[in-house]
């Protein structure tokens, strides 16, 4: 890897993708974007304007897109990995001959993988063994991103050298990454929050009121800070903007994919009807089962993110799953359960 990054790639030409591209482009990057549909490629180069996935965003002229992801990746000095969650180790894997060595791959999805229950990093270190590896998150809404309105960030890896170069390669006055070096936690904040940002829709469609939800947002962010740690992230890192911060703006607003899926299934509509009216992913659906599935792993309870599931996979409907969670013994905080003799120090939500 040189010294400076001047040359970005960047797989996957989503909303989330596109934003990333042109505040590169405005980073004053040369940047190549890999689309998989032929008519979005010719529509940045030419219109420079990805309606299907931003409509009314005008992008930078000098941006291009194409559909060869291995010539993207040739001519990278890094390379921004911006592919829903669950099909990312398989366009890693399709990658990996032509991916260089000290090529850096930057995870900018947000989930865990359903079959196996890995974090992403995990998934990508399995399908391109040996590269260096960094982790984008925090509260980002792709089309202000894209509109240059201003946005923090985590940027995590391991290597601070790498992480810092990664910063200023991508660093705007609007677009502010802070560099960190709890890969894992970071991880764990950006795929949980989506599950709880689709517990905290139900709590408004289902008119429970705000207090509720900030009850949900404060308990969610303790069983969030729990699973990072038993993972072998930093509970700290949680309170910054790939944890709090993001579970705040995607558990608010109906601009977030998963926060307006729970306002839906509040109101009592089937998740097979929401799901089948959109043509982005709310990765907290796909997410939910192996969050759950992780903390069994690790003898962490998750009773939010559990309920969640639960109503996902049917096996809950909404009123036993909301009651499921009232009806809970009474806690002490942070941590402990309150009986007759006291309190008992016992982890729990």
């Amino acid at each position: 890897m040189t010294e400076t990054i001047e040359h970005i790639g960047i797989i996957g030409a989503g909303a989330w993708g596109t934003a990333l591209a042109a505040t590169a482009c405005r980073a004053g990057r040369r940047v190549r974007l890999w689309a998989r549909e032929p008519e979005v490629a010719e529509s940045i180069t030419r219109a420079h304007a990805n309606p299907d996935f931003l409509p009314g965003v005008t992008l930078p002229e000098d941006l291009e897109a194409t559909t060869d992801a291995a010539a993207v990746v040739a001519a990278a000095e890094a390379v921004l990995l911006v592919t829903p969650a669950q099909v990312l180790r398989g366009v890693c894997e399709s990658l990996a001959e032509s991916w260089p060595a000290g090529l850096p791959a930057v995870i900018c999805a947000k989930g865990l993988e359903i079959e196996t229950g890995a974090a992403l990093g995990q998934a990508v270190a399995e399908a391109l063994p040996g590269r260096p590896l960094a982790v984008l998150s925090g509260p980002t809404f792709a089309a202000e991103v894209a509109r240059g309105l201003p946005t923090a960030v985590t940027l995590a890896c391991a290597d601070r050298a790498l992480g810092e170069a990664l910063v200023l390669a991508l660093g705007t006055p609007t677009f502010r990454p802070y560099w960190s070096d709890d890969v894992i936690g970071v991880q764990i904040g950006g795929a949980v929050k989506n599950v709880l940002a689709i517990a905290c829709g139900i709590v408004e469609g289902r008119g429970l009121g705000d207090n509720a939800r900030a009850a949900l947002i404060t308990r969610g962010l303790a069983e969030l800070s729990r699973l990072a740690a038993a993972m072998g992230g930093r509970p700290d890192t949680l309170m910054g903007l790939s944890g709090l911060g993001d579970l705040m703006l995607t558990a608010t607003s109906m601009q977030s994919r998963n926060y307006s899926l729970g306002v839906a299934l509040g109101q009592g509509r089937a998740l097979a009807d929401v799901l089948g009216e959109r043509r982005s992913v709310a990765e907290g659906v796909h997410t939910a089962r192996a969050v759950v599935g992780m903390g069994q792993q690790k003898g962490v309870d998750l009773p939010i993110c559990g309920a969640v599931e639960a109503v996902l996979s049917g096996r809950a409907d909404l009123d036993a799953a909301i009651a499921g969670l009232l009806s809970r013994p009474f806690r002490a905080e942070p941590d402990g359960r309150v009986t007759a003799q006291g309190v008992v120090a016992k982890p729990g939500g």
